[in-house]
């Protein structure tokens, strides 16, 4: 669709998370999670492999971006501004390392669209899992009444991903629940998950 901004047709796996969450926090609040790289640090899931839960998110921090992608403090809300490009870098437990692009579409007082896309490879040990640009999200928060948000994602990774990542949509949809968790403010490792 044209709202994701996506410019190469095609994925591997894609996910669609809707949901709908109670928060009387006001579009600032919200602004400054998104910005809180930090934050994101301990995020949990439900690994379908293991049978249990599982750190997502083992690293994460706001920084520089290109090309030195040096280290910086959490971005603040008024750094979380419509057309801004923000980079941050994350380690996840499976594709290691990586560092990302975070633009925001959005940002009014009700109404919040932001991406997300891996800007350099990530990788499983040595091996290639998907190149720049093959993970990318789209992520978007609507209030709907005072105290109520709507929120809708919806994730893919590139079609000539390695094909060491197909067959996992359970912990795909884990991965996925994980962050709307996370951005709803509800703990991230909450019984039940949404796949066994």
């Amino acid at each position: 669709p044209v709202c994701t901004g996506w410019k190469t047709p095609g994925f591997a796996t894609l996910v669609v998370t809707v949901g709908r969450f109670r928060s009387s926090s006001g579009a600032d609040v919200m602004r400054r999670r998104i910005g809180a790289i930090s934050e994101l640090k301990g995020v949990f899931y439900w690994s379908t492999t293991h049978k249990q839960w599982q750190t997502l998110i083992v690293d994460a921090s706001a920084s520089s971006g290109p090309p030195a992608h040096r280290r910086r403090a959490d971005f603040p809300a008024n750094e979380v501004a419509e057309g801004k490009d923000l980079y941050f870098q994350q380690a996840d437990n499976m594709s290691g390392k990586a560092s990302y692009r975070l633009h925001i579409l959005s940002a009014s007082s009700d109404r919040l669209v932001f991406s997300t896309e891996n800007i350099t490879t990530m990788r499983y040990y040595l091996v290639p899992l998907f190149h720049p640009g093959e993970v990318q999200s789209v992520y978007f928060l609507d209030r709907e009444s005072k105290d109520i948000w709507r929120y809708y994602s919806i994730t893919r990774t590139g079609r000539n991903s390695n094909s060491l990542t197909a067959g996992h949509e359970a912990s795909s949809i884990n991965r996925a629940v994980a962050l709307f968790r996370y951005w709803a403010g509800i703990p991230t490792d909450k019984e039940p998950p949404a796949v066994r």
